[in-house]
């Protein structure tokens, strides 16, 4: 855990407390629209301006682009953004593929990026759809979906009670810097 509470980042085993987030984190609403590579600016945690990094705090109006709604890679974008994590503004199969910026992660810990599907359809590439989160805790993740309508933490068993949710595709974890 760092000594800063706004930037509360867990150990290996830890968890986040929700509530240190900053408000707009906390309060955005759900867009299926407001995806990234949907208009302009480009998902917030990818610029440099739109966060500080690990070491301050989020820049003045680093969550400005989330008023108008995210959907859920935007939304867990973002929270890595405000924990210096920045990710390029891939769709889920394009992070599911991605090996530049985030690697896979067998062994799951919190700020790792989970994603869940319903399961393999013919014709689309591993990925494709999945719904994004964010690694809050042990068996918690911190996502933004349509059902709820506000970032919610649910557990492992409650994505596997839902059809489209059914499947956990695997996590990724953000790499420090995005070239090799």
């Amino acid at each position: 855990m760092t000594d800063e509470p706004r930037r509360q980042v867990p150990a290996a085993d830890g968890a986040i407390a929700l509530s240190r987030l900053p408000e707009a984190l906390r309060k955005v609403t759900y867009s299926g629209a407001r995806h990234p590579g949907a208009g302009t600016p480009e998902c917030p945690s990818h610029t440099p301006e739109g966060t500080a990094g690990a070491a301050g705090p989020p820049a003045p109006g680093a969550f400005a682009d989330l008023a108008g709604g995210a959907n859920c890679q935007r939304y867990a974008y973002a929270v890595l953004g405000h924990f210096g994590l920045p990710v390029p503004p891939f769709r889920s199969a394009e992070l599911w593929a991605d090996d530049r910026a985030t690697r896979r992660a067998d062994r799951p810990r919190p700020l790792d990026l989970v994603l869940f599907d319903g399961g393999p359809v013919a014709g689309r590439p591993p990925g494709y759809g999945a719904h994004v989160g964010v690694l809050w805790g042990p068996d918690q993740v911190l996502h933004l979906c349509r059902e709820v309508g506000r970032p919610a933490v649910w557990r492992f068993a409650d994505f596997a009670a839902r059809p489209r949710y059914r499947r956990f595709l695997g996590a990724k974890r953000v790499l420090r810097t995005t070239g090799r």
